[in-house]
Formats: C-alpha cells, structure tokens, sequence
C-alpha cells in the first residue's frame, strides 16, 4: 500500500482528497495544527468523518512550523508521495495579519521542502493560487505568463513557494508540482469564503457585502473537481527536460524536475450570477449592500487547463449551479445537527 502524506488534512481541500485517497487504497497520513483562523470544530468534525472509514487513515495533531514534528512522522513512515495543503488562507485576513503568511506559508514550506531534500518522496504537490497572477489582464490566465505583480502578502507567499520549489527541484532533484487552484467550492467549505458566508447571511434574511458592486469574475471550481485533478497526478511527477527553451518561454516548467498547472472551473462567472444562484438554491432573495472594489482582490481570474488535460485527462465537469446546490444541502443540514 502506497503511502501519502496530506498537510492540512483537516482543511476544506485535505478533507476530501483524503477520503479520494482513502478509496483509492492509499495509507494517508494526514497532520493539522487545528489553528482557529476559522471554526475549529468545523475541522475536527471532518477529520471524526475521516476516521471512521478504515485503517488507511492516521491523523496526527501537529504544525509545519516544527521541523521535528516532521521529521518524526517522515521517520516513521516512508512516504511514497507528500501532498502539502496546509497554509494560511485568505487575501483579506493577510492584510491585517501578514506575519501569519510568512509563518506559515513560507517558513513551514521550507520545513515541508527540507523533509523532502531527506526522503526523496517520488513527488511533492502542493498548493499555489489563482492569486498569483495579480494584476494579469490577459484571460485566460496561462501557465506562462508573468506572476511578478501580486496584490496581496497571501498571492506573494504562494509564489515564493513556488520559487523556493524550483530552487530545491534544481538543487535535489525533487521532483514538485504547484497548483494553481482557482476559487474552489462545495460542502464542507471554509466559512471565510463567499459561499458560506452568502449562504448564512441569506438564510439569516441579513445582509450581504458585495465588493466591486458585484463586477468580480472567477473560475469556480468544484471540490470533487479540485480532488480528481490532483489523484490523476499523483503518479505523473515532472522529469528532467533537456529541451526546456528558457525562463523566457516557458516560466511554469525548467529543466529541473518542475512545474506549475493551472486547476480550474470550465467557466468564468460574475459575483452577480453567482449570487443569484445562491439565491435560488437557499429559496430567499439577498439583501444586498454594494460598496467598491477591496483592497488585494483581482477582478478577474480565468483559468486555462489545457496543460492539465494534456496530462493527466482532466476536464472540470461540475455545473456551477448543481455544485452551490449541494454546498447549501450541506450547509443546511450540518447547522440543522449542530
């Protein structure tokens, strides 16, 4: 049985690949410092879901931050593959608490790509962002396009971290992958999100902020979708690519075993749109307060996913309609037995 470790596994993201992995006979070693950025319950009850599959599931408390905290589960098991998703999330809390980022984002990276530099995991995935692309204008946003203006200490963290990926894949030949996710979605969702925070304030009859007067467009992309992108990865790590044509060309991959793939919604929607959706789904109309464009917030992201169907087949298939409806589903009934 192949063995993973999944960082931040009791995260919206580490939720449910964890359980992917699970069925997919995977042995996940999940580990989450349960920090209260939001409602620790909502992450402990995910990981009781987790641990009432099976065996193939050992959770342990603990923090990136501490470098022997991790070396003490990479001793204890071999990991085959690390997929790291813990992070400090958020554009607009990284605007009050940016020293959470840099904590977090960037020296508990470098504890994650150390671990690696001493057990030679077969591939090192990890979580990047839309937020990235900063002031782009060009949609949809590529692989290949320049990520030197972010607007947020948040996007700056995620791309150092992919940075200090390249640099560890060319010094040690570990082989990594970034993902750029894009705005995702669906049950078990982080309560910061619009989401949830639409879905409650709307069912509450309170009412909502719409920043940029609901002008915002965004790639959403469904949970389910997220967690397929990254299984059918999992066994296709980057290689040496000596015909690689230079930082000039081609920025999301080198001729070091690296690379950078976008993962996103088959569509770009406006905010509008997809309150009105949310709107159907809870079965009541939004009071809504319109105020201007925020500070670290991009207007547009748009994602291109070819290079990701090249490789690996995938096509988002989730109808954003379907997928909010199954989010307030959830939303619903886990308030109702709370």
């Amino acid at each position: 049985m192949k063995k993973i470790l999944v960082t931040g596994a009791a995260g919206f993201i580490g939720f449910h690949l964890t359980k992917k992995l699970i069925k997919n006979n995977f042995l996940v070693i999940g580990i989450d410092n349960f920090n209260n950025y939001y409602n620790v319950k909502l992450k402990k009850d995910r990981i009781k879901v987790l641990k009432k599959t099976n065996s193939k599931f050992k959770f342990y408390k603990g923090d990136i931050r501490n470098i022997n905290f991790l070396n003490k589960i990479s001793y204890k098991y071999k990991f085959t593959y690390v997929i790291h998703l813990a992070a400090q999330a958020g554009v607009r809390y990284s605007l009050s608490n940016p020293h959470s980022y840099i904590d977090n984002n960037i020296y508990g990276f470098l504890n994650l790509l150390e671990m690696c530099r001493k057990k030679n995991p077969k591939h090192f995935i990890y979580a990047s962002s839309s937020s990235v692309y900063g002031l782009n204008t060009k949609l949809p946003f590529n692989e290949t396009d320049t990520t030197d203006h972010p607007l947020s200490i948040y996007a700056s963290s995620k791309k150092s971290n992919e940075l200090m990926a390249h640099s560890y894949s060319y010094l040690f030949n570990i082989p990594t992958t970034g993902l750029r996710f894009f705005t995702v979605y669906g049950p078990w969702g982080r309560p910061d999100m619009s989401l949830f925070t639409f879905t409650k304030k709307i069912s509450e009859g309170k009412k909502i902020n719409i920043f940029n007067k609901g002008n915002h467009k965004r790639s959403f992309t469904y949970i389910d979708d997220i967690v397929e992108g990254i299984i059918k990865i999992i066994n296709k790590p980057p290689k040496k690519n000596p015909k690689w044509k230079g930082p000039n060309k081609e920025l999301d991959k080198s001729n070091f075993p690296y690379r950078i793939l976008n993962i996103g919604g088959k569509k770009t929607v406006t905010l509008f749109k997809y309150i009105n959706l949310i709107e159907k789904a809870v079965k009541r109309k939004a009071k809504k307060k319109l105020l201007p464009m925020q500070p670290g917030d991009i207007h547009t992201t748009s994602s291109n996913t070819n290079k990701l169907k090249a490789l690996a087949g995938f096509i988002p298939k989730t109808d954003l309609e379907f997928g909010i409806k199954k989010f307030v589903d959830w939303y619903k009934n886990y308030y109702k037995k709370s």
